[in-house]
């Protein structure tokens, strides 16, 4: 079999059970089994070789991965890894993935804060405060989960990073992890504090696609009857955590704006704004603590 016959072997399987975007995850598949570095393998390169025979050991391990995308396993954690901000992070069954939507958070948390000192709570694979870290100008991160296997995924992460020369920085920021539920575990005053926490409805779960349902962790989904639970605990105490006029920002549903927004301005926030993603949709929510909020 050549690897044009592979590729397309995967492509028709995934095809035949009906998984979203064939094609597409059956290439990603394909590229992890011929090369080591995530995202490595061209589709030049593989013109120049597609009538080349594949490896017997490199067919059995791509179509072992289609088998397992076949039964919705989540392609990211078939492969271990997925693309967030252009920088690779691992991720793993008990770690929710990181989703191209939660970029503009990041986006946002470098062009209007500055922050020096920034906390991430609800981390997950540490990819928002860590890609923070990269991209922008802090001197030190925390970041804080409930889940230890999202702190021990995110330490992984950081090391990873720091393999990749943090993307040329001449200083690397202090980071720090703290375990505990939402507050529990935080000391200190932060400069900037951005959190993407569990806002699904808890009767909307059942609807959801079965690789998010069947495989992501309930714990970093569920966000009570409302989907606002989370969100009232953050903006109850974020006060006694910001410093003077600092920044709060979380990720929201499409459909949660103006209930998130109210309830920044009603625990102390002003010039709050709700941004939206490239699709249209809200996406982000954002305030200053005033001084009354203090």
């Amino acid at each position: 079999m050549t690897l044009q016959e592979l590729y397309r072997e995967g492509i028709r399987k995934l095809t035949e059970n009906e998984v979203p975007e064939a094609e597409l995850n059956a290439w990603y598949l394909f590229q992890s089994c011929l090369s080591e570095e995530p995202f490595s393998y061209t589709r030049s390169r593989f013109f120049l070789e597609q009538n080349e025979q594949a490896e017997p050991q490199t067919a059995n391990t791509y179509l072992e991965k289609i088998s397992r995308r076949c039964q919705r396993i989540p392609l990211e954690y078939i492969l271990g890894y997925t693309e967030f901000m252009g920088l690779p992070f691992l991720v793993r069954e008990g770690v929710l993935i990181p989703r191209q939507d939660t970029e503009i958070l990041v986006e946002m948390a470098v062009e209007v804060s500055g922050a020096k000192t920034v906390l991430d709570l609800c981390t997950g694979s540490g990819c928002i405060g860590l890609s923070i870290a990269v991209c922008g100008t802090p001197k030190s991160v925390t970041l804080s989960d409930i889940s230890e296997t999202a702190i021990e995924t995110a330490r992984q992460n950081e090391k990873n990073l720091e393999k990749n020369g943090w993307r040329g920085k001449d200083r690397k920021p202090e980071i720090t992890y703290r375990i505990g539920n939402l507050w529990e575990s935080i000391e200190g005053k932060f400069d900037l504090i951005v959190s993407n926490p569990p806002y699904i409805e808890t009767d909307e779960l059942s609807g959801l696609m079965p690789e998010v349902i069947d495989h992501e962790p309930l714990l970093a989904l569920d966000g009570g009857k409302s989907g606002l639970v989370f969100y009232e605990k953050i903006l109850e105490k974020a006060p006694f955590y910001l410093e003077e006029t600092g920044i709060l920002m979380v990720e929201i549903g499409y459909n949660q704006g103006e209930q998130v927004k109210q309830l920044f301005e009603k625990n102390g926030f002003t010039d709050i704004e709700i941004k939206k993603d490239l699709a249209g949709l809200d996406r982000v929510v954002w305030g200053r603590l005033s001084q009354k909020g203090k």
